[in-house]
């Protein structure tokens, strides 16, 4: 169960891409955890510094400052590495609509660049960040691997061609991928500020200032949200799967369905706050409904999440209690 028993060899080293952000960094503290040699690379474009400086006193870590979009960087940063997490790119489906020419230069040209690195350096697997948005107009739930629809944003598009990239690189190439379906991720050090913040950590930081927070939509809709825990444990999972898994996509969830508003009451009852949200318009592209079927991830990583959306909950409201006032999130 969970990742601390994951045993790789004793001098195994990882490269944590977008090491700066949210999921990234709490990879490289996981693994740094582990006792192995980890390199990160960010060129902080989304990521904070405060994530690196956090662990950069560690004597097994070492942070490469540059972008997925340099061959040169990508290449160095492969050079020497076992394993491959990918997680740089730009979240957001809303900001894909408006800016749909610089998605397709870092989430698709970036993660060919670094596909085609690693297979040049010999990395033994590459896991990387893949999204539940490219399940796009599927109505059916649960969302499962080999049923999906029509893409709905150029975020959900680079993402279904990162796994096409995937697919052909293990087939072409024997360059083992896997990629990571993540469902609504949440957790610390996710970022609760901006227009395109994610709703959890910015409702959070809104209800401890007492501000009305604005709920796009009736709040009918419903998420599969996933504790950052169960994202780590995931990639370290792929890390150690076999060749036979490989070049293919896996939802990476908890199984569940959470209503918007249902969750927004939860927050305002932890935290002790009686204010009313404002509706706002439904987002553009966004899915109305979400929830995975996690039944293959299982079989074939050996996946097996701990992290209830409840018990998750609780964890990031203490994380962001402890964090808001006394540094910026």
């Amino acid at each position: 169960m969970g990742y601390e028993n994951i045993v790789f060899p004793k001098d195994s080293k990882f490269l944590v891409t977008g090491s700066a952000g949210f999921i990234g960094s709490n990879l490289v503290e996981a693994i740094l955890n582990l006792g192995y040699k980890v390199r990160g690379l960010d060129d902080f474009s989304t990521g904070k510094r405060e994530n690196v400086e956090e662990l950069i006193d560690n004597p097994n870590y070492e942070f490469i400052e540059g972008t997925i979009l340099d061959q040169d960087i990508s290449n160095a940063a492969c050079k020497d590495i076992d394993f491959v997490l990918h997680q740089a790119a730009w979240g957001s489906v809303p900001r894909s609509i408006e800016m749909p020419l610089v998605y397709e230069e870092i989430n698709i040209k970036g993660t060919l660049n670094m596909m085609e690195s690693a297979r040049k350096n010999g990395v033994k697997k590459f896991v990387y960040a893949s999204s539940s948005s490219v399940y796009g107009d599927e109505p059916n739930l649960p969302k499962k691997e080999g049923v999906e629809g029509n893409v709905l944003s150029p975020y959900a598009l680079t993402k279904k061609v990162n796994e096409e990239y995937g697919r052909l690189y293990s087939s072409l190439y024997g360059l083992d991928t896997y990629g990571l379906r993540y469902f609504n991720v949440f957790g610390r050090r996710q970022n609760p500020d901006g227009a395109y913040a994610a709703v959890i950590p910015k409702f959070i930081k809104q209800l401890l200032n007492d501000e009305k927070p604005t709920i796009n939509g009736d709040g009918r809709q419903s998420r599969d949200f996933t504790y950052i825990e169960n994202v780590i444990e995931a990639n370290l999972k792929a890390c150690n799967a076999s060749s036979e898994a490989a070049g293919q996509a896996y939802n990476i969830a908890y199984g569940g369905r959470e209503y918007l508003i249902d969750i927004y009451g939860e927050l305002c009852k932890a935290l002790g706050k009686n204010i009313e949200p404002n509706f706002g318009p439904e987002r553009k592209g966004d899915i109305k409904h979400s929830n995975a079927d996690i039944s293959k991830v299982k079989e074939m990583l050996g996946y097996s999440p701990e992290w209830s959306f409840e018990r998750g909950i609780v964890s990031a409201i203490g994380w962001y209690k402890e964090t808001i006032g006394t540094r910026e999130v």
